[in-house]
């Protein structure tokens, strides 16, 4: 096959499509409460009932990726095991339990003239979701779209291509089900990467892109897509330690943030600490990462504290390393500390740690971030940590949605106006 034929055949691929999506997106809409609360339910008892065939879909995936060089960051996002497979279906069923945002009325007046009106939450449509490596992404998008009355066209990642086929395979006998259509939930059957170009101009079938991975894929979407993009680009998080800070509470959030989990974008990236009490509570949580392999870069007043703290460069205050390193600035205030968040911060979540109230509501009203937290870990920033059961990104856009992508985020809304023959004068 010529390079122009098999460009043909991803072409006519999406366009079938998106013909396919945005008839579901019709039916799913109009879609009672009760059936995609049904398909949800059932999707999860089939995830939990096919654990083992989705388990060794993922090892062939992994396998895969461990031949062709995978780091160990984005193998921990594409494995599964029991809990997290476990963890998909409770997640789907926690969606289900979830209110349905559709058809909520949020917003209504009676004019003068008698004329009742309305503001209406419907769907916003048919979504195509872009994302890497993680396959539970597949169950969480997949679940919330569904629920929120959106068609969706999943491209995952190359190398969680069998994982998502399994789990893909899950909700569409949970749609079946429900008696919904199947189309409601497509996976792209091929890892072509001129599948993601043809998603990028389907503006005739894709109301908004959802990117979700590293950096070079959201710069790609944002700068080729013909259709509105939700996204985040890096998640350089802070953790600022303010003068009246906790030490106790400073060496746990600090430990959390960090080092649960580094390979999701609320992991801290950069530590700031006020120079009032940087000698005090910097060794005990220099020591603690130390000890747990994480490597730390620092300036010039932090190396004078430790030796173990490395020089770090100018790139190093704005890079999401999403591995065990962590980047280290000594500041003369808050005032200090707010200037090196905005100059060099993604906008994603940042945290103070103090006991200072005044000091606190000056953070999280001057921080411009999506998420802004009080003696609380980054790691906190998710959508399902905010009791929305999942969501399918942490946008840092100011336009239609910012934070945690759930069901509500997949919304837009219309106006509905009642009237008794009024007529214009």
């Amino acid at each position: 096959m010529s390079v122009a034929e098999a460009r043909d055949d991803i072409h006519s691929l999406m366009t079938e499509i998106g013909v396919a999506a945005r008839s579901a997106a019709r039916l799913l809409a109009r879609a009672s409460t009760d059936s995609k609360n049904q398909a949800l339910r059932a999707a999860a008892q089939l995830i939990r009932d096919q654990r083992d065939k989705i388990l060794a879909a993922n090892a062939r995936d992994v396998a895969d990726a461990d031949a062709g060089g995978i780091s160990q960051v984005l193998r921990d996002r594409l494995a599964l095991n029991v809990a997290r497979i476990d963890a998909m279906a409770e997640g789907l069923e926690l969606i289900a339990s979830l209110p349905d945002p559709v058809g909520e009325v949020f917003w209504e007046t009676t004019r003068p003239n008698g004329l009742r009106i309305t503001r209406v939450r419907v769907p916003l449509g048919v979504i195509g979701i872009i994302y890497e490596s993680r396959p539970n992404v597949t169950a969480d998008a997949g679940a919330l779209c569904m629920k929120s009355g959106n068609a969706v066209i999943l491209r995952g990642g190359s190398e969680s291509f069998h994982s998502s086929q399994a789990i893909v395979a899950c909700l569409h006998d949970g749609l079946r089900a429900a008696g919904l259509p199947v189309a409601a939930v497509q996976l792209v059957p091929t890892r072509d990467r001129a599948a993601v170009g043809e998603m990028l101009i389907m503006n005739d079938s894709i109301d908004i892109i959802v990117p979700r991975g590293g950096r070079s894929l959201i710069e790609r979407v944002q700068r080729e897509s013909r259709i509105p993009v939700l996204a985040h680009l890096d998640g350089n998080c802070h953790v600022y330690i303010h003068e009246d800070a906790d030490p106790e509470k400073a060496l746990a959030i600090v430990h959390n943030a960090k080092l649960r989990r580094l390979s999701i974008c609320g992991a801290a990236e950069s530590l700031v600490v006020d120079q009032k009490v940087a000698r005090t509570i910097l060794p005990g949580i220099i020591d603690d990462l130390s000890r747990s392999g994480c490597e730390i870069r620092g300036d010039a007043a932090a190396q004078k504290i430790d030796q173990r703290v490395i020089p770090a460069t100018t790139a190093d205050w704005s890079t999401e390393y999403l591995d065990a390193i962590i980047s280290l600035r000594i500041v003369d205030g808050i005032e200090d500390a707010i200037a090196h968040i905005e100059q060099y911060g993604s906008h994603h979540t940042d945290s103070i740690i103090t006991e200072n109230e005044g000091a606190a509501a000056r953070f999280l009203a001057e921080v411009d971030s999506a998420i802004v937290l009080h003696n609380a870990s980054t790691q906190f920033a998710d959508g399902a940590e905010f009791g929305m059961g999942a969501e399918i990104g942490i946008s840092t856009d100011r336009l239609h949605a910012r934070g945690p992508v759930g069901l509500e985020q997949l919304t837009t809304y219309k106006y509905l106006v009642y009237g008794n023959g009024q007529v214009r004068p």
